[in-house]
């Protein structure tokens, strides 16, 4: 019994040297396609690195964006700032609260925003979060909050890019990246402030089936509880669901069921329904906004902030 166990201490010591050494080689070398359980994306399809980089490097802001692909392609932070407001786009791909909440909790007091327009895509809330905490690993700070994210999503893609992301970072592996702001295979600009611009490009047009939106229960108590820590911090908080196609926006057939989520928590507004967008014109697929729908979108969201007290006494009095 004694052998039986010296054996089993031995094979979990050389387990524990091997694997992350077999992780680090396996990640440097091979081809995607052969490790379908390490998702390493610095950069990614979101300029996720160069947005990352660009907060631990900004003040306070007087609007703070949060959100899936749909707030960093929806958002354009210029023409915000156009109108007197200092902002920053925290969105990132496939976004779900339980990454919005280790986003916050790096940043909030940093930023220190007056105001947080939280772009509230039903997807997110059915998400396992394991696509968007690989992103944020692979992109940001290795620190308690990471580790929290860890144990929240348990599944060997996030941890194995955990321990591959603590590793490269021992030898400085992920300091000499530089993403360009053009990536020309994605026909992506990354704008200062966190907005990504998406060059025309002609929407296919697909026939999507009838769904009902799930959700996810970790995800919408991590939502609950992001609006309640920003209500005690004070800041006030609109929820968008940001323009989708008429093709996909109808092709669920429960959305009401998430409209009275939102409303019940919430200043919601539900773009989907007040503006008249067309699908081949506005769009460049079933879920983002060409950068023509995008101005007409985000000035219809301008036009209501205008509205209210949250929009600056010196562009009102120019």
């Amino acid at each position: 019994m004694k052998k039986f166990l010296l054996h089993i201490l031995q094979f979990g010591l050389l387990l524990t040297i091997a694997y992350p050494l077999l992780l680090l080689l396996w990640g440097a070398v091979f081809p995607q396609f052969l490790k379908p359980n390490l998702l390493f994306v610095q950069g990614g399809t979101g300029h996720m690195h160069t947005r990352m980089e660009e907060v631990k490097h900004t003040g306070e802001v007087d609007i703070l964006f949060l959100g899936s692909s749909h707030a960093y392609r929806g958002f354009d932070t210029r023409l915000f700032e156009a109108e007197g407001y200092r902002v920053f786009n925290l969105g990132s791909s496939s976004q779900s609260p339980l990454q919005t909440q280790v986003l916050l909790n790096r940043y909030l007091n940093q930023l220190h925003p007056k105001h947080v327009i939280y772009e509230v895509y039903p997807g997110a809330m059915e998400l396992d979060g394991v696509e968007s905490a690989v992103d944020v690993i692979s992109n940001d700070t290795l620190d308690t909050y990471a580790w929290n994210m860890l144990w929240d999503i348990p599944h060997i893609k996030v941890a194995n890019t955990f321990l591959y992301v603590w590793l490269l970072d021992l030898w400085g592996g992920r300091k000499t990246y530089q993403e360009a702001p053009y990536k020309p295979e994605e026909k992506d600009t990354y704008i200062s402030g966190g907005y990504v611009q998406k060059k025309a490009i002609p929407y296919p047009y697909p026939y999507l089936p009838k769904r009902n939106w799930g959700v996810h229960t970790d995800q919408l108590r991590a939502f609950e509880a992001i609006l309640s820590d920003l209500e005690a911090r004070g800041i006030s908080v609109t929820l968008v669901y940001a323009p989708i196609t008429s093709t996909a926006y109808q092709s669920y057939l429960n959305q009401e069921v998430y409209d009275k989520i939102f409303h019940q928590l919430g200043d919601f507004q539900n773009f989907n329904e007040k503006l008249p967008l067309v699908d081949s014109l506005h769009f460049y697929d079933a879920h983002h906004l060409n950068q023509e729908g995008v101005e007409i979108f985000n000035r219809a969201l301008l036009d209501s902030l205008k509205k209210s007290a949250l929009y600056p006494r010196s562009c009102l009095e120019q």
